[in-house]
């Protein structure tokens, strides 16, 4: 018997100690972080759902390499389509990587949360970068609007959808704090219920963001050189819900990378030992139908 997506919601919520319910006081979190892993496609989100994870998250720039495209190439209806993938791979719940909702305006933005909900995912993000080289990062004033935009076409849904509100700050060569907080708080202000600053340099920057928007759950991004915390140092600086963006699907291509440099320079295929057995992948994979149509 298949999980409802109203079932998935809470699900989710309940990993981030939210109320089942939008729009109800958030009380103290409880300690505790989850880590939420981010396919790319069908095959690896049913691997990361057979290793035992709670739920998964979708990456833009894992979905735009699979394509042979950079990060931020991909279509608003081929994202969508990329969603239903990973939300029918497996019965987890699954939060998307929206980028910026695919256009500036705060009635898109709106648009966007309706229409990816569709898709059967649970959660989704809003970001305040522009993807305007010029201007990377949305003025104040309109990436509140656009928040609390989405934050009101969440709680228009039949089931409680998690919004993830980002300040991408310090992705975009404005490493500063300050400002990056004062963003936080006015989207929590609007409503969002999670706070996420991808980039943070220091577990010592991550932790005043989490004291600053306390009670609400943060965000932290774990696939980072360099920047690669432990679960336990996360958690002690009062992390909630670790993701690692494109690092998984990056770490997937440097093994092909790898191997490919091997074969070309080398003429040899040692790196056929370090491959996962057929078998093994296989029995995370789902069984072919029939012709039938039964499994």
């Amino acid at each position: 018997m298949s999980v409802t997506q109203s079932e998935k919601a809470k699900r989710f919520r309940a990993l981030h100690g939210l109320p089942a319910t939008l729009g109800a006081p958030i009380e103290a979190a409880r300690a505790g972080a989850f880590i939420i892993p981010n396919p790319w496609d069908g095959g690896s989100a049913r691997i990361l759902a057979g290793l035992g994870f709670q739920a998964l998250a979708t990456t833009s720039a894992g979905f735009a390499f699979s394509l042979g495209r950079r990060d931020g190439m991909v279509a608003r209806d081929e994202m969508f389509a990329h969603c239903r993938t990973i939300v029918e791979a497996t019965d987890l719940p699954v939060a998307a990587d929206l980028e910026n909702c695919f256009g500036d305006d705060p009635m898109t933005v709106a648009e966007t949360i309706r229409l990816a909900a569709a898709t059967g995912i649970v959660g989704g993000s809003v970001e305040d970068a522009s993807g305007d080289e010029s201007r990377p990062i949305y003025d104040h004033a309109l990436a509140v609007e656009r928040v609390a935009a989405a934050v009101e076409a969440a709680r228009a849904l039949p089931f409680p959808f998690t919004l993830t509100a980002r300040a991408e700050n310090f992705l975009h060569g404005r490493p500063d704090l300050d400002d990056t907080i004062r963003r936080l708080q006015a989207f929590a202000e609007a409503g969002a219920e999670v706070l996420y600053a991808p980039g943070l340099p220091s577990l010592e920057a991550i932790k005043s963001v989490c004291a600053a928007v306390a009670p609400r759950p943060v965000n932290a991004l774990s696939g980072i050189k360099g920047l690669a915390f432990s679960v336990a140092e996360l958690e002690a600086a009062g992390v909630r819900r670790i993701s690692l963006g494109g690092a998984l699907a990056r770490t997937a291509l440097g093994a092909l990378i790898g191997a490919g440099r091997e074969m070309r320079e080398k003429g040899t295929f040692t790196f056929v030992e370090r491959a996962a057995p057929t078998a093994e992948v296989n029995s995370f994979m789902a069984a072919p139908k029939n012709r039938a149509g039964t499994a």
